[in-house]
């Protein structure tokens, strides 16, 4: 065998092992994560106001744009669509079941330009920030495909019940 058939075996190796780390890595990810799942199925009689088209990006712990949770359906980036109904906020994704945030889940809508895996210009992606459970705070990142992101965070911020301050900001 050739130093340089040696250097590409060596390579490959080490490619191969960076998968298996990164495939374990995500595996445990899900594993932690599996105490959280999304709240699914638009109740009756909810009134659709707006849709957008959407790019989901992350959903992260609270105030840590770069902690992803593996939060069954929302462990992934996909495309799909946001609406905003009289009862809350529906995240309708491609390949998943519908997520229904309720108003008494909501935390705070806001602006934010950074979160896992995306960097974007100033107040271009919608954070959604909710209970997940009744001590949990978790931020879902959104992407609007058309539009002007500002209009929908208006729209989505007068769904958010008035409480004291939580501390999230963009």
């Amino acid at each position: 065998m050739s130093a340089r058939d040696l250097a590409v075996a060596i390579m490959i190796a080490l490619a191969v092992s960076v998968l298996l780390v990164m495939l374990f890595a995500w595996r445990r990810r899900i594993r932690r994560d599996a105490v959280f799942t999304a709240p699914l199925g638009v109740p009756e009689h909810a009134e659709v106001v707006r849709r957008d088209e959407v790019l989901y990006v992350s959903t992260t712990h609270h105030e840590q744009p770069l902690e992803r949770l593996a939060v069954s359906p929302l462990a992934y980036r996909a495309r799909g669509e946001i609406a905003l109904t009289d009862r809350g906020v529906a995240l309708c994704l491609d390949g998943a079941p519908t997520v229904f945030l309720s108003r008494s889940r909501l935390v705070a809508i806001d602006s934010a330009n950074v979160t896992i895996d995306r960097v974007v210009e100033s107040g271009g992606l919608v954070r959604i920030a909710w209970n997940i459970d009744d001590n949990t705070i978790v931020d879902s990142y959104m992407r609007l495909a058309n539009g002007d992101p500002q209009n929908l965070i208006s729209d989505l911020q007068q769904l958010v019940p008035a409480a004291t301050d939580t501390g999230a900001s963009s």
